[in-house]
């Protein structure tokens, strides 16, 4: 993935609130494309595995548990700068202080809740996309 490109998942607390459509439009009316996407539940082992990076960190075992709580909508979404302008578009970790319309503002419970995940970086967009999606199903 280039730096035109980033991934994002739907979290389960958005999905089971009914969310997805409300999320996916508000992406697409921001000018991203989307170029893979998948609806899927994560099981605690890969759940674990995705977030691996943390495992050492002490909100590890609730973020998995929450993770694999319900479905998730994954996707790979395409714009110029895309990481950048995503992160902008779901705002801040806490959705209390996430700027007015962002998707984190709008749609996300909590801190742990917070509706979406955006990549932070191209680099870690390619592995995270890569983690769920193969050659096959991306466009």
């Amino acid at each position: 993935m280039s730096n035109n490109k980033t991934f994002t998942m739907i979290k389960p607390d958005a999905v089971a609130n009914g969310h997805i459509g409300a999320i996916l439009d508000q992406i697409i009316k921001a000018g991203f494309k989307i170029n893979a996407m998948k609806y899927i539940a994560l099981t605690e082992k890969t759940a674990g595995k995705f977030y691996e990076v943390h495992k050492e960190r002490p909100f590890y075992g609730e973020l998995v548990n929450f993770m694999s709580s319900g479905p998730i909508v994954a996707a790979i979404l395409e714009k110029d700068n895309a990481v950048d302008d995503f992160r902008k578009l779901i705002g801040a970790t806490d959705p209390s202080k996430a700027e007015e319309g962002t998707i984190r503002q709008r749609f996300a419970e909590s801190i742990g809740a917070n509706a979406v995940h955006g990549s932070d970086s191209s680099e870690n967009a390619e592995i995270e996309g890569s983690f769920f999606f193969s050659a096959f199903e991306k466009f």
